[in-house]
C-alpha cells in the first residue's frame, strides 16, 4: 500500500472542505481552491480528517492514490498558510523590479524581460536582486518561479544567473593558462 496515500490529511481550524463525489473544494483564510479528481479514487471527510482510498491494486489506481492525497494536502496547506519561493539574482548589473502587473528582469540581455504575473500570485522585490513569489496554489507558484529562473539559469563557472535561495550551484574549474 502507498504510505503517502494512506496518510490522513488533517484539516486545520478555519479551513472548510466540501467533497462532492470526486470534486473537492477547500476554503480558508487566504483563499479558495477547487479541483476535480479521478472518479476511481474515493475521498471521504470524517471529523476534520480527509481519507483517500483506492478500489483495487491496479497500476493506474496505485499511481493516483498517493498523488490525489498529496494534491489535497497541498490545497489545505495553501489556503491555511501560503506557499513561497524565493529567488536570487547573481551577476553584475542583474536586477529586477515591478511595473504594474509585470515583473521586469534585467539579466544581461540587450532588453529587459517582462513577465506577466499570473492571477492569484503576489510577487515582491524587496531588493533589486531578490524576488519572492507567494500564492495559495503550489503548482502555480512553482511554475512561475521556474519560468523566472529560466530567464537566466545559473551557470557553473561563475555562478551567474537566477537561482533559488536554497539552491546550491556546483562549480566547475575554468581554463588554466599554460606556462
Amino acid at each position: 500500500m502507498s504510505r503517502i496515500g494512506n496518510a490522513p490529511v488533517v484539516v486545520p481550524a478555519g479551513v472548510e472542505v466540501k467533497i462532492e463525489g470526486s470534486y473537492v473544494k477547500v476554503k480558508g483564510p487566504h483563499g479558495e481552491l477547487e479541483y476535480g479528481f479521478n472518479d476511481n479514487i474515493k475521498i471521504t471527510l470524517e471529523d476534520g480528517v480527509i481519507k483517500v482510498e483506492r478500489p483495487n491494486d491496479n497500476k493506474a489506481n496505485r499511481s493516483l492514490h498517493g498523488t490525489t492525497r498529496a494534491l489535497i494536502q497541498n490545497m489545505v496547506t495553501g489556503v491555511s498558510s501560503k506557499f513561497k519561493k524565493e529567488l536570487e539574482m547573481v551577476g553584475v548589473g542583474y536586477k529586477s523590479s515591478l511595473a504594474g502587473k509585470n515583473l521586469v528582469i534585467n539579466a544581461g540581455y540587450s532588453h529587459p524581460v517582462e513577465m506577466e504575473i499570473p492571477e492569484g500570485l503576489s510577487v515582491e522585490v524587496p531588493q533589486p536582486t531578490k524576488i519572492i513569489v507567494t500564492g495559495i496554489d503550489k503548482q502555480v507558484v512553482g511554475a512561475f518561479a521556474s519560468n523566472v529562473r529560466k530567464v537566466r539559469p545559473p551557470e557553473p563557472y561563475k555562478g551567474k544567473g537566477i537561482k533559488y535561495i536554497d539552491e546550491h550551484i556546483r562549480r566547475k574549474v575554468g581554463k588554466t593558462g599554460s606556462k
